[in-house]
């Protein structure tokens, strides 16, 4: 009987970028000479939120998430000597997506490539930014309308282009249940093909139905992860066959690339999330069915900091001995027919429809954000009391907790530090491509591009020439705040309490005893300064606190320290309590403290939480702040208790 065909590995990406577009460059190269097959690009936030390096919500942001991309100078300097229509792109970009794949076009045609045949993905998703994520910049309507002009741009110009990533990732990583996680990538899914249809011909839709893809989330959770999956290629070939008529198979294929859990790494012990990683890998790969089509896996030591070129590797080996030295490419689905598996995938698809129903009562996506949001934050302060009582376990956090010291973390080594130098850097570089421009050709091209934005033309080719012509990232982003408004996305802390009881009546009274000793509630100022949209720490302390009986102040994400400490003043703040993850928390707080002396109210406790190294957070203690909390510090009633203790000793 004849072997059957070895199946081919899935790409194999390792999500990567930092400091500048140079270093990112080198980084890039050696990656792929170790064996990774396609790129995955992380921006940094100045970037990702349309605002140039030199911008004051910039300060502490430039190169810590991501690379750096101010210009077309910049995106050239990244792919120098990489060949982009050879490659397979990933770009992890929304609100800036029309931007970012406009200056890869220019540098595309640059190189001499053939831009109808690049491949790769644009992220793409605004709709979990406003959820999960925080990276938006336009109102809800004119973001839908920038993603679909890509689609229907890429249609036309970028046949073998991704133009959107369903991005359900960061959704899991705000607390969604998978059926939360299943449904509202699906509804985004839809609000965008929905839009679409007024855009591209009926003969073109179905081709472009098949170019939507999606980013997916797999935990710990193992076969449960692994029947979301399944549920998804079957929901997918459902929505598809029955909401939009698409009868050829080809084009209801459910494409997925996956980035597994990072919520689920731990600071303690964190030699453990090599196993973490590598079952949660196990749930997107097994599965031919439902196999994703590129898997980029995080660091084991991501909990701690920013990885070194080494940490990449070691995940990117993982892949490679699953797919190389393993059989399992040499056989079919191991889990058709199986009735376990059925049940359970059965369960999720009867649950995601339940909340897709509910979502398209309220008239879809856009319509239901409020509602989504609210729905994160519940789930996530659910998983969270979980984990507290003792009912979700979590090996070396809270169980099993005595260990002895990991070798990977003994000295200063085990995470890479950020050039100290790059901000300063790319800001004189930027500042120099400024000053080398035709001013007045960039000047017309913004123009240009200002008339489309508001006429409604796809804002594509006037991005494209603005690209070439040499505008800047904050440029562009300026415009789209000028033609579409700001936008502030809700927060999903309610102002009133939730029915949570649990361990909570002693922190009640407490509060209740110091709130009658103050005089009046204690009042607590949560900020999120800088770019950071991380929010779901924030929202989690915000919204513990509503429940022990303080009273909160949370506007939500992108503040800058003034602002903060404007409201502190303001709301004649007990407390300050700030959040950080993105590394930039020493010049940030820096600030905050510096403002808060100036203001006069530096007697009022200043907490910090975020990935701080422990060298930092020493540091930040010496400088006046009162606590810091990092990932360890996953009992918030214990923190609750803190921020009692420390304004009634302030």
């Amino acid at each position: 009987m004849p072997t059957p065909p070895k199946d081919s590995p899935w790409l194999f990406r390792t999500y990567a970028g930092h400091s500048t577009a140079k270093a990112s460059n080198e980084l890039y190269r050696g990656n792929l000479a170790k064996g990774q097959t396609g790129l995955s690009v992380a921006f940094d936030l100045p970037t990702q939120t349309g605002y140039d390096s030199d911008h004051k919500l910039s300060r502490g942001e430039v190169g810590k998430v991501g690379v750096p991309v101010s210009h077309l100078g910049d995106m050239r300097a990244l792919f120098q000597g990489i060949p982009v229509e050879k490659m397979n792109t990933s770009m992890t970009i929304n609100a800036t997506a029309p931007w970012l794949l406009a200056l890869y076009i220019a540098v595309a045609e640059e190189q001499g490539a053939d831009v109808a045949a690049l491949q790769g993905t644009v992220q793409n998703d605004i709709i979990k930014e406003y959820l999960s994520r925080g990276t938006y910049i336009a109102p809800p309507k004119a973001s839908l309308r920038m993603i679909t002009d890509i689609a229907a741009y890429t249609q036309k110009h970028l046949p073998k282009w991704n133009p959107m990533n369903v991005c359900s990732y960061h959704l899991q990583e705000a607390g969604a249940t998978p059926e939360q996680e299943l449904a509202f990538a699906l509804a985004t899914a839809c609000a965008v093909l929905d839009d679409l249809k007024g855009k591209v011909s009926a003969a073109e839709f179905p081709n472009m139905v098949g170019r939507i893809s999606f980013f997916v989330n797999a935990g710990i959770r193992f076969v449960t992860e692994m029947c979301k999956m399944r549920a998804f290629v079957d929901l997918w070939d459902e929505i598809c066959l029955e909401r939009y008529g698409i009868t050829e198979a080809k084009y209801r294929r459910f494409r997925y690339g996956v980035q597994v859990n990072s919520l689920g790494l731990t600071e303690q012990q964190p030699e453990n999330n090599v196993y973490r990683i590598l079952i949660e890998m196990l749930a997107v790969t097994l599965s031919k069915k439902a196999r994703a089509r590129a898997v980029q896996l995080p660091a084991w030591n991501e909990a701690l900091g920013l990885p070194r070129p080494w940490d990449q590797q070691w995940s990117l080996r993982m892949q490679q001995i699953l797919a190389y030295e393993s059989d399992l490419l040499e056989y079919d689905d191991l889990f058709d027919g199986n009735p376990a598996v059925d049940r359970k995938v059965a369960a999720l698809k009867e649950g995601a429809r339940a909340e897709l129903a509910q979502i398209d009562a309220m008239g879809g996506a856009v319509a239901a954000i409020d509602y989504m949001k609210g729905r994160l934050v519940e789930a996530n302060a659910e998983r969270i009391g979980k984990i507290e009582a003792g009912q979700t376990v979590v090996v070396g956090v809270n169980r099993w907790t005595e260990a002895a010291p990991s070798p990977l973390t003994a000295g200063d080594g085990s995470i890479m530090e950020a050039d100290p130098l790059a901000e300063a850097d790319q800001i004189a570089r930027l500042q120099a491509w400024r000053q080398s421009r035709d001013a007045a050709a960039v000047e017309a091209a913004l123009a240009a591009l200002r008339r489309d934005a508001q006429s409604g033309a796809n804002i594509m080719p006037a991005s494209i020439a603005a690209a070439k012509a040499g505008a800047t990232t904050g440029e562009w982003g300026a415009m789209v705040r000028s033609a579409f408004g700001e936008y502030r996305a809700p927060t999903g802390v309610s102002r009133s309490p939730s029915n949570r009881t649990e361990g909570l009546e002693p922190i009640r009274e407490a509060v209740a005893v110091l709130a009658a000793k103050l005089g009046r509630p204690l009042k607590f100022v949560v900020g999120k300064p800088g770019l950071d949209g991380h929010s779901n720490g924030a929202e989690q302390i915000a919204a513990r606190a509503r429940d022990c009986g303080m009273d909160i102040h949370y506007e939500g994400i992108r503040l800058t320290p003034a602002e903060i400490v404007d409201a502190a003043v303001a709301q004649e703040a007990h407390v300050v309590g700030l959040s950080i993850l993105s590394g930039s928390h020493m010049p940030l707080i820096t600030e905050v403290l510096d403002l808060m002396r100036k203001a006069g109210i530096s007697a009022v406790p200043l907490v910090v939480g975020g990935i701080i190294p422990e060298d930092d957070a020493a540091a930040l203690r010496a400088m006046g702040v009162a606590a810091v909390y990092t990932p360890k510090d996953f009992e918030l009633n214990r923190i609750m208790l803190d921020i009692v203790g420390l304004v009634d000793a302030a």
